[in-house]
């Protein structure tokens, strides 16, 4: 079944260990993208704060344009989606979708400015924080920020975000911001790489409460294939992510799940070992009653609801 999965950092890996699009050691590349039917992928561009030399912005740029000339080599077989409408069409033209996304909001640098110019090169979503404090706001690090929100200038900035119909993105992010966003969004956000805190009671996983009320927002969840957010063992089992999947969907309904793979910025083994091998997942939700319908929604009509709900002016 075709799916989009909402996250994964190959484009940093890209970067960082000169790697091609098309065929590599990456969990995410073209080649098994095509083999595991996908419709589309989202592609984070990461930024670690304590590893850079150089601005966030400028390390931003930096890998976009990396990753973008990997797209350029590859044009016949995959296309930057700039305009949400092309969702519709790019099938038909034989491709693979790229929605570009960014991890860590501080490539904003608190101006902004910068939204606009992100978005003018095809941003989607911005994931507000990663794993430290940023001008935007405070992680859920090991929960030592977990009730503070969003500060005045991530508030402004989101606000600013969604006149330009790019989607807030919560995973990282505090609870405390978690409802600010509630609060303050007019449009759905969402929760890109995040599971079932009831499952497993880790800060990077969302409480019923907040599945619940991002679901009545209209937002949506991507099921992350994390070992630590999943369950005990260090290899993640497809049977424990579709113990998530199975509680999420009895607490916030079918239309809040997607899929979050983390493919590429998590280190453990999966048994979906790259992204073709999503099928794997299919016949394991297949096994535990989730309906064809259902199914879909998660692999990808909830994501493109949601992008073309944050893309109406």
């Amino acid at each position: 079944m075709k799916y989009i999965d909402l996250h994964c950092d190959t484009a940093y890996r890209m970067l960082n260990e000169n790697l091609e699009l098309k065929d590599s050691i990456c969990k995410v590349t073209l080649d098994k993208l095509k083999k595991g039917e996908a419709f589309s992928q989202i592609f984070a561009f990461f930024i670690d704060l304590e590893e850079i030399k150089r601005s966030p912005f400028e390390e931003f740029h930096k890998m976009y344009n990396n990753f973008m000339k990997e797209i350029n080599k590859n044009k016949d077989k995959i296309e930057v989606i700039k305009d949400t409408k092309r969702l519709d069409s790019i099938e038909n033209d034989s491709k693979i979708g790229a929605i570009l996304s960014i991890e860590e909001g501080e490539v904003l640098e608190g101006d902004i400015n910068n939204v606009s110019k992100v978005s003018d090169l095809g941003i989607k979503i911005i994931t507000l924080t990663w794993n430290y404090e940023n001008t935007i706001g405070y992680p859920n690090y090991n929960f030592k920020f977990k009730d503070k929100g969003l500060k005045d200038k991530g508030i402004e900035i989101v606000k600013e975000m969604e006149k330009y119909n790019i989607i807030p993105d919560a995973s990282h992010l505090s609870d405390g911001g978690f409802y600010d966003l509630l609060r303050i969004c007019k449009k759905p956000f969402i929760a890109t790489h995040s599971n079932a805190r009831e499952i497993k009671n880790h800060p990077r996983n969302l409480t019923d409460d907040m599945i619940k009320k991002l679901s009545e927002k209209g937002g949506v969840m991507g099921l992350n294939f994390c070992s630590d957010f999943v369950g005990e063992s260090k290899i993640t089992k497809i049977d424990d992510l579709v113990k998530h999947a199975t509680h999420i969907k009895n607490v916030g309904g079918i239309d809040v799940l997607s899929l979050g793979s983390d493919f590429d910025g998590i280190e453990n083994e999966v048994e979906i070992k790259d992204t073709s091998e999503m099928n794997k997942l299919y016949y394991a939700l297949k096994k535990e009653r989730f309906t064809d319908d259902e199914i879909e929604k998660v692999f990808y009509k909830n994501i493109i609801r949601v992008l073309k709900e944050c893309n109406k002016e």
